[in-house]
């Protein structure tokens, strides 16, 4: 589990990947603030997250201590190898 924002204080994004005993990634499910308030304080977002955890029959969780980056995805939302525009906080 990551928790991903704008800046080192703000989480507006969370993402859960399940791996296997190879570290092969079996699920991944992503949320997000959609009123970009804090996701780490919205209950709601924890629920779902739990039913996706137990369903995948987890046996345990790891999660990342703080915000792990930017919530867009380079490749995606922006080129590779370059900055994401709209967060300029984690810039190379």
């Amino acid at each position: 589990m990551a928790f991903y924002g704008p800046d080192d204080r703000l989480a507006t994004k969370v993402a859960v990947g399940i791996v296997d005993q190879d570290n092969e990634v079996q699920a991944l499910e992503r949320w997000f603030s959609q009123d970009e308030s804090d996701i780490r304080r919205q209950n709601s977002v924890f629920r779902e997250i739990l039913r996706f955890i137990e369903t995948q029959g987890a046996k345990s969780v790891v999660m990342t201590d703080g915000i792990f980056g930017c919530p867009h995805e380079e490749g995606i939302d922006y080129p590779e190898g370059e900055s994401c525009p709209q967060c300029p906080f984690w810039g190379k």
